[in-house]
């Protein structure tokens, strides 16, 4: 094991920066555009029968739209928007100080021992806040264990097992459930297999439940066996900052203050987003005659919510401590915050244009139809065809990144495929599941 790791990070130092990959990888599209078109690869939609067919990223009207879509790329790059906007409410929170006292609150309170075990379930409870989570709490992870004077990138690297690897696991319903079930229900409804049976919203939250415990426990064995030992001992010195700063300081008078005036703050919080959803004239809550209709605008406001459950908080400490005395200091705060994300704000021009590209050619949809026809026709059965479900979902990984999308095309063929095999509808959906958080 010890040898095998040491070849995946000298492989993986090597690599270019991330932003250089993902412009080798929008280069890489388009020459294989230019392939498959000159080929006349296509694959056949299982949802409407529809030809999809490669599209030549290279030809006039594709370069053209390379340059005049740009921009459009850029701005409407989904994970800028959720980054930026969450990062607004944590700046703030982290500028007055109340994130890092309340780190040295939450150590001080709990035994040292459940530290690793406590990241990574937060991390799989990261979930509610859809994809916010992965980039709110492995710095939170790393903070902890620094605090705790262990290794922080072991830290970072539990929170991102919790929220990434255990992607999906909870022991609460998130909104990836809500998303998923209705693929799987209009998979269901056009295979005409199973007549009036509906697909339940919560038909994965058993296995789901049942694994963020088991994945607590197989994640914290691999922390404290595999991960800190490789990293060897860390001294709080070598990351530039004097030693006295990672020392968990009694707390002051003035902190307690602040700390009971953003307890306030949240429950207050907290108690508004309940009015903005539960009544039935509640404007985050529709008319429509399901629960998952009703409560669609609460999720597409899930990133916003994020936003002001930090910022409201982190504002009711400033101002109990001294720390915020007008609105000016707030905006500097805010702005500090998004200053520092300069890097990740180029990543996400880069990897727009990838994803763009990808999405323009058509060879993620093709990738995903002809893998689940060559699955399909291999007539597998029982545990071997669950294992090749799980491979499959998996190996999409690399090419189509959002779980909706990846399922969006595999539901119409194996939601009635393995209807046919005595696997009800939501089994197949967890099956996919497993293998689409892995990666």
């Amino acid at each position: 094991l010890t040898g095998l790791l040491d070849a995946i990070e000298r492989i993986g130092n090597r690599l270019p920066d991330p932003i250089s990959i993902f412009l080798i990888m929008a280069a890489l599209v388009l020459v294989v555009s230019w392939f498959a078109a000159r080929l006349q690869v296509t694959a056949i939609h299982p949802k409407d029968g529809s030809l999809i067919t490669a599209v030549n990223l290279l030809d006039r009207e594709g370069i053209r739209r390379m340059f005049t879509e740009a921009v459009r790329n850029f701005t409407g790059f989904a994970p800028l928007g959720i980054v930026l906007v969450a990062m607004i409410g944590v700046g703030v929170a982290e500028r007055t100080g109340l994130i890092a006292l309340s780190l040295r609150a939450f150590m001080a309170s709990m035994p040292r021992t459940l530290l690793t075990a406590t990241v990574i379930f937060a991390g799989m409870l990261a979930h509610l806040a859809a994809d916010a989570g992965v980039i709110i709490l492995p710095p939170i992870g790393a903070l902890l264990f620094a605090a705790a004077g262990r290794h922080p990138l072991a830290g970072l690297a539990a929170a991102f097992a919790g929220v990434a690897g255990a992607f999906s696991a909870n022991v609460l319903p998130s909104p990836l459930d809500v998303l998923l079930i209705g693929f799987t229900q209009e998979a269901t409804t056009a295979s005409k297999l199973l007549p009036g049976y509906e697909p339940q919203v919560l038909g994965n939250y058993f296995f789901l439940a049942v694994t963020a415990p088991v994945l607590t426990i197989v994640g914290t064995w691999v922390t404290h066996r595999i991960v800190e030992p490789r990293l060897g001992p860390w001294k709080p010195a070598e990351d530039g900052r004097p030693p006295e700063e990672h020392r968990l300081a009694d707390i002051t008078p003035g902190e307690r203050r602040g700390l009971r005036a953003a307890g306030l703050a949240t429950v207050l919080t907290l108690a508004l987003f309940l009015l903005l959803v539960l009544p039935s004239w509640a404007p985050l809550r529709n008319s429509g005659a399901t629960a998952v209709a009703q409560l669609k605008p609460f999720f597409d406001s899930i990133v916003v919510l994020i936003m002001i459950l930090f910022f409201i908080p982190g504002l009711a400490y400033g101002l109990a401590t001294g720390q915020v005395r007008n609105d000016r200091d707030v905006a500097k705060m805010a702005g500090e915050s998004l200053g520092t994300m300069g890097t990740y704000i180029v990543l996400a021009f880069a990897a727009a244009q990838f994803v763009n590209y990808f999405n323009w050619s058509n060879l993620g949809a093709i990738v995903a139809i002809s893998g689940a026809s060559f699955l399909k026709h291999l007539g597998l059965q029982g545990g071997p065809l669950l294992l090749g479900l799980v491979a499959f979902s998996a190996s999409l990984d690399f090419f189509i990144t959002s779980a909706s999308a990846k399922w969006a095309m595999m539901a119409p063929v194996f939601v009635p495929m393995f209807a046919m095999l005595g696997f009800t509808p939501e089994c197949t959906q967890v099956v996919f599941r497993i293998g689409a958080s892995v990666v």
